[in-house]
């Protein structure tokens, strides 16, 4: 029976024989760009937040939930020490930060910042924004699909745990909430 890594191993080999023409890899190169340490969903953020009154605080939250999602991948990163795939005919096709593979840092932070901008983008938008970040660290080849997995797990929590808080603190008349009042 095949371990895990040898699975994981072939389907990086699938996804790259079926996706690897040049536009394709220079646009997961695009996202990996993007979302390297959440910088462009924070900045994605806050210009949200600039232009778009009507929904700054749910803009901001989604510069907020992209941080929090990538530290909280970051430190995963550093506990569980899995290093990143590793074959002659996988070459990666992007550069990283670090050999940390577990879980995919992209992963977090683009999917919570994917359920953050579920009010304003709608589910189908975010769900395809949070699956071409997903299959792009895949076809780049620089983490396993488990990796992936967990990162978008990750992320889906902090992003649900950060739309809650905004609910909670958002009136029903939708202006600001006065969280100092008390009843």
């Amino acid at each position: 029976m095949p371990s895990l890594v040898h699975v994981e191993l072939a389907a990086l080999r699938a996804i790259r024989r079926y996706s690897a023409h040049s536009v394709v890899v220079d646009g997961a190169r695009g996202l990996s760009h993007f979302g390297e340490h959440a910088a462009g969903w924070i900045a994605l953020g806050l210009v949200g937040a600039a232009v778009d009154r009507t929904h700054r605080r749910e803009w901001l939250a989604t510069s907020v939930g992209a941080i929090g999602a990538h530290a909280a991948g970051v430190a995963v990163k550093r506990v569980v020490r899995r290093t990143r795939p590793l074959s002659d005919d996988l070459p990666p096709l992007a550069r990283t930060p670090s050999r940390l593979s577990f879980p995919s840092a992209h992963a977090c932070s683009t999917t919570a910042a994917a359920v953050a901008m579920t009010p304003m983008l709608g589910h189908r938008t975010s769900t395809g924004i949070a699956g071409a970040m997903a299959l792009s660290r895949l076809l780049l080849g620089v983490h396993y699909p488990s990796d992936v997995a967990a990162g978008v797990a990750i992320g889906a929590t902090v992003g649900a745990v950060t739309r809650r808080l905004l609910a909670r603190n958002t009136p029903a008349d939708g202006g600001p909430a006065d969280i100092g009042r008390r009843a």
